[in-house]
C-alpha cells in the first residue's frame, strides 16, 4: 500500500528538537503532572493513585469511566457511542479505514490535516478537495461543497475548528453543510482535536456531533486538554462505525495504556479547569500574535476564531520552506512552512506554547523579514 509522506510531520520530526523557540508547536502548552495534580485538586493523591493502577490491557474499548468522561463533552451522547484509540491521529486512521475503500469517492476541506487527504488515497478512494480562502475567512462555502458531491460519495471531512487556520464554522453553517452531507447519503467526519479553544464566550463550539448521531467525530487529549504525552484519542459515531473501527483496531494497536486512560479520565472529569487554562493562554498569546501582525509590514492573515495556530501569508519572493529553514538557522525560531502542507507561500504559526517564547520570537522574526526585504 502507498502512502505519500506525511509534509508536517516529517517537517517537525526534522527540527523541533533543533530550535530555541518552537514557534511551530500546535498544542497548548503541556502539562507537568504536578500541575495536573494541582488542576484537579489531588496534589497529595495523583502519585499514590497512579501506584494502584494495574498494568493490564484492560477495557479495551476503553474504561467506563473514561467513556462517560468524553461523553460528557457532548450534548445528549452516551458513553457507550465513545471508542477509545492512541491519539486522535489514531481515531482518523480508524475511522478512514472503517469509512472507505477502493473505488470511493470522499470531499475533504483543505488545508486541513494531511491525514484526510493522504489516508482515504492510500485506500483507493478518489478525493475531490474543496479549497478553502483568505477571502472566504478559511470558510467552506456551501455550494462550492454541493457541486462537489456526487451519487458516490461517501465521506465529507474537515477540521473544525480548522487546522492550519484557526478558523471556526459558525453554528448555522456548521448545521447547513451536515445536513447537505447527509442529504446526499454522505457521512460527515469532523476532526475536532481543537474544539474547547474558541476565542469567544465559553471556548466550548459546537459539535458535529451535537447535531446529528450519524455524524463521526474524532478528538482526543492532545491540543486543547494540553496532554499529547498520554496518546489517547476518541471516535464518537454511530454503532457500525464503532463496530468496524474496533475491528481494525484488534490488529493493531489493541487497546491504549491504563496509565494514559487513567490520567485522560481525571483531566475530563475536571475539563472545564483544564479548559480554563488554555483559554487563558490562547487569549493571551493571540492577542500578542494580533498586535505583531498588525504592525508587521508585508505580512497578513485572517484572524483564527480557535485553535492554536494561525496562517501568515508573506510577501518575500522565496519559497516557505526556505524562509524556514534559513530562520532556523539564524535565530533557532520554528515556524512551520506552508509547502510541506499545500499551501506555498504561508508559514504556519503556533501561538499557544510558552508565552516568553512568543514574546522573545516574534521581533528576531520581524528582523529576519526585514533583512529579506
Amino acid at each position: 500500500m502507498h502512502i505519500d509522506p506525511f509534509g508536517v510531520e516529517i517537517w517537525m520530526n526534522a527540527n523541533e528538537t533543533r530550535c530555541r523557540l518552537n514557534l511551530a508547536e500546535t498544542c497548548v502548552s503541556a502539562m507537568t503532572l504536578t500541575e495536573l495534580a494541582a488542576l484537579t485538586g489531588r496534589n497529595a493523591d495523583l502519585l499514590s493513585d497512579l501506584m494502584e493502577v494495574p498494568l493490564s490491557y484492560g477495557a479495551i474499548e476503553g474504561s467506563d469511566r473514561l467513556r462517560r468522561a468524553i461523553a460528557a463533552l457532548y450534548d445528549g451522547r452516551a458513553a457507550s457511542e465513545v471508542l477509545v484509540a492512541h491519539g486522535t491521529a489514531g481515531a482518523n486512521d480508524l475511522a478512514w479505514r472503517a469509512l472507505v475503500g477502493p473505488g470511493d469517492h470522499v470531499v475533504s476541506l483543505v488545508p486541513t490535516y494531511q491525514q484526510h487527504v493522504s489516508i482515504p488515497e492510500s485506500l483507493g478512494a478518489e478525493v475531490s478537495r474543496l479549497h478553502l480562502t483568505p477571502e472566504s475567512g478559511y470558510l467552506p462555502d456551501p455550494e462550492a461543497l454541493r457541486a462537489l458531491l456526487r451519487p458516490d460519495t461517501k465521506v465529507v471531512a474537515f477540521t473544525n475548528p480548522n487546522n492550519p487556520t484557526g478558523s471556526l464554522m459558525p453554528p448555522d453553517l456548521l448545521r447547513e453543510i451536515v445536513a447537505m452531507v447527509e442529504g446526499a447519503g454522505a457521512t460527515v467526519l469532523a476532526d475536532e482535536v481543537y474544539r474547547g479553544t474558541a476565542q469567544q464566550g465559553d471556548g466550548r463550539s459546537l459539535s458535529a456531533a451535537e447535531i446529528s448521531p450519524h455524524a463521526v467525530v474524532t478528538a482526543g487529549m492532545s491540543k486543547s486538554f494540553s496532554l499529547a504525552g498520554l496518546r489517547l484519542g476518541w471516535i464518537l459515531g454511530p454503532a457500525w462505525l464503532r463496530e468496524a473501527a474496533e475491528r481494525h483496531r484488534d490488529y493493531t494497536t489493541i487497546s491504549v495504556g491504563m496509565v494514559d486512560d487513567h490520567l485522560a479520565a481525571l483531566a475530563l472529569e475536571n475539563a472545564e479547569a483544564v479548559l480554563a487554562r488554555s483559554r487563558r493562554i490562547t487569549r493571551e498569546n493571540l492577542a500578542i500574535l494580533s498586535d505583531w501582525v498588525e504592525a508587521e509590514p508585508g505580512v497578513d492573515w485572517v484572524r483564527p476564531g480557535a485553535g492554536t495556530t494561525a496562517l501568515l501569508r508573506y510577501d518575500l519572493a522565496m519559497g516557505s520552506e526556505q524562509l524556514c529553514t534559513e530562520l532556523l538557522a539564524e535565530t533557532g525560531i520554528l515556524l512551520t512552512p506552508g509547502a510541506v502542507m499545500g499551501a506555498e507561500g504561508t508559514l504556519r504559526i503556533g501561538f499557544a506554547n510558552r508565552t516568553e517564547d512568543l514574546r522573545e520570537g516574534l521581533p528576531l522574526l520581524s528582523a529576519f523579514l526585514r533583512a529579506r526585504r
